[in-house]
Parts: structure tokens; sequence; C-alpha cells
């Protein structure tokens, strides 16, 4: 049996732990450098990692902003269209109303325009008529004169009639002591071609009942006869 302490045993077994010893150092070595590269490895990862998530937080935080700047103009803009929906509501409502005030306005211009032709066709109405009456007296003035002494005078007055004219009928041969003294009833025509008696000289107290009788029957030249007859009774009193 080999003893330990022989030369050549104690070189072959220091030989052989420097061969294992070596072996494991090397071993050691690869695994050192094997773990220095992944530390390396991990560590640009991690940077990675953490460049990545840094520049993915400051993406969402730059749309977060951006939704935020949105969701306000969002909001002003819903304010604005309010607001210009509120003033075109009452625009269209001013303008209705403008609409509805410029058809009563035109309602009542058309009322004014038809009572004003009414009136206009009244008044011709009526001045045909009085002129017609006024024609009538006149053409019988020649017949009165004749037969009943009776002279028929145009004058100018206030009252409403044709052309702001009266008439004057002058009777006379009534008081037979004096055939040329002047028994005078003043006449005018109204503008609803009613006469009205505007005077007499000497006065009649019953002019109100002839001028009434005249209204209803419009018979003239029997007013005329009636007035003639009033002024010879009164005379011969």
């Amino acid at each position: 049996m080999t003893s330990i302490t022989d030369p050549i045993m104690s070189d072959g077994f220091t030989s052989a732990m420097e061969e294992i010893h070596n072996e494991q150092l090397k071993t050691c070595g690869e695994i050192f450098d094997q773990t220095t590269e992944l530390c390396q490895s991990h560590r640009e990862f991690v940077k990675s990692a953490v460049d990545t998530c840094l520049k993915k937080c400051k993406d969402d935080e730059m749309l977060f902003e951006t939704i935020q700047t949105f969701k306000r103009d969002l909001v002003q803009t819903s304010a604005s269209l309010k607001a210009k929906r509120h003033a075109i509501s009452e625009m269209i409502s001013e303008i209705e109303q403008k609409e509805m005030q410029k058809e009563d306005i035109i309602q009542k211009i058309e009322k004014l325009k038809e009572e004003q032709f009414k009136r206009k066709e009244l008044i011709l109405s009526q001045h045909k008529a009085n002129k017609d009456r006024l024609k009538y007296l006149k053409k019988a003035r020649g017949v009165f004169q004749d037969h009943l002494a009776m002279e028929i005078r145009t004058i100018s007055g206030k009252t409403q009639l044709v052309k702001g004219e009266k008439l004057q009928f002058v009777f006379r041969n009534i008081n037979p002591s004096d055939l040329n003294s002047a028994y005078i009833v003043t006449l005018g025509i109204n503008q609803d071609r009613s006469y009205q008696i505007v005077s007499s000289d000497p006065v009649l107290g019953c002019l109100p009942v002839l001028e009434s009788q005249l209204q209803k029957t419009n018979k003239f030249p029997t007013f005329l006869a009636n007035v003639r007859k009033e002024f010879i009774s009164q005379a011969r009193r």
C-alpha cells in the first residue's frame, strides 16, 4: 500500500488538487462572466423598461392634458352654442313678433283705406245729392218767382253745405198794405242730405213743424207754399 508521504503520490495528489482547483476557478470564472453578462443585460433591460415607462407616462400625461383641453374646449363650445341658440331663439321670436305687428299694421292700413274709400264715396254721394238738390231748387227759381212772387238768393254760410252755401227764399206780395215787403226764410242742406231751416224774418213759430214735415215728405214746393201761407196768415192778423 502506497503511503501519502510518498513523494510521487504527494505530487500526484497535489497535481490532481491543482487541476480540480483550476477547473473550479475556470467554472467560477465562467459563472462570474455569465453573471456579469446577465447583470448587464438585466440593467440594460431595466433601463430600457424604465425609459419605456417614462416615455409612456409622458405620453399619457400629454394625452391626459390633450383630453382635458378638449373637455374645456367642449364646455366652452357648448356654452357658446347654447348662447347662440338662445340668441337665435330670441331673434326668431322678435322676427315673429314684428311679422305679427306688420300684419296688424297692414290690416289696419287696409281697414283705414276701406273706411277712407267709403267716406270718399259717401262724401261724393252727398255732394252729388246736394248738387242735385240745389240744381233742382235753382231750376225751380223761375217758376216760383213767376207764380209766387218769390226770389231765391244764394249766400255764403258756415254751415256744412255744398260749397258752404245757403239759400234764402224771399217772399213778396204777402202784406196787402205793402206788397214789396220782404218775408225771408233761410234754408240749408246738411251732409246727411237733410234740410235745415236756419232762420226766418219775421220769425215763424211753426218752422220746426214745417221742417219736420219737409224731412218726412221731401216735398219742397209744398214746404214753400206752407211757409208762404204762414207769412200771409201772420201779416193779416
